[in-house]
């Protein structure tokens, strides 16, 4: 490939894996980032649009979805959304019951809306990567990035909300002396080793929200970035290859909403748990 093909493909790149940045610019003031170096510019504060409009918008698909399924219910033949609904939720319920040894009855709701919220957002990743760039571009706007679980601000803003209820929960169910006295005292129950266990209870306590973030965040980018690279080959070859690995990512993108589900449940019953 000359060079000048490779500038273009790593624009190309570039631009689909950019996000829709709103913040305050230091010369611009208050406006959209024409670029990563501009975006970069607005700080922490900034705003990515798309993620955050993206992901509301698949939260307000699965509450109308479930609603729905639930005005539809009825004690005869179910229909196909009805069937959907109930085989999500039993097998949920199964997975909260093997998973979670406590009793709370908001851990078997949260690990539905973490499950189907994520599910649907990974699902947009099925969508070719040009139509949503393509559209909004007719529009006047210069960035779309579609999936928001490849943005890390929203897997580590999801495994940062489980963190805190991990938190919470700890010290509900243990006092604030008993779990300073777990992490205090475990895995050595002696007071010389005081030190060490706070720095590997508290090291292991804060890689849960890191694993859990950027877990889904990498393996949702790869496969954007895969699709991506596949959609910068001739037609023929794309759609050769482009077929098979969206199949395959059907598999992928049901398995990251479970992993981050199954996890989430799994520390939430550790923070249950006495010592």
């Amino acid at each position: 490939m000359a060079a000048g093909s490779d500038n273009t493909a790593a624009n190309y790149i570039q631009h689909h894996l950019q996000n829709l940045t709103f913040g305050h610019h230091p010369e611009n003031g208050w406006s959209l980032a024409h670029g990563a170096e501009e975006a970069r510019e607005m700080g922490f504060w900034a705003i990515h649009l798309d993620t955050m409009g993206w992901s509301i918008a698949m939260g307000l698909l699965f509450i109308w979805l479930f609603r729905k399924a639930g005005k539809m219910a009825t004690t005869g033949v179910p229909g196909p959304l009805q069937n959907v609904v109930e085989m999500i939720i039993e097998f949920v319920e199964l997975t909260v019951r093997g998973a979670f040894h406590g009793r709370n009855p908001v851990i078997a709701p949260l690990a539905l809306t973490l499950f189907v919220w994520i599910f649907l957002m990974n699902l947009l990743k099925l969508v070719p990567v040009d139509y949503a760039p393509e559209l909004f571009a007719r529009l006047g706007i210069e960035y779309m990035k579609l999936v928001p679980t490849t943005d890390p601000n929203a897997t580590l803003g999801m495994a940062i909300g489980v963190f805190g209820l991990i938190i919470y929960y700890s010290l509900k169910v243990k006092g604030v002396g008993g779990f300073a006295k777990e992490l205090s005292l475990t895995p050595f129950n002696h007071w010389s080793l005081i030190p060490f266990n706070l720095v590997m209870e508290i090291i292991g306590l804060l890689v849960k929200p890191l694993s859990l973030g950027l877990r889904l965040f990498g393996n949702m980018f790869a496969g954007e970035v895969i699709f991506i690279l596949i959609a910068l080959l001739p037609f023929w070859v794309m759609w050769t290859l482009n077929v098979p690995w969206a199949i395959f990512h059907i598999l992928v993108i049901t398995l990251q909403a479970f992993i981050f589900t199954v996890l989430s449940v799994v520390y939430l019953s550790q923070a249950h748990e006495h010592h």
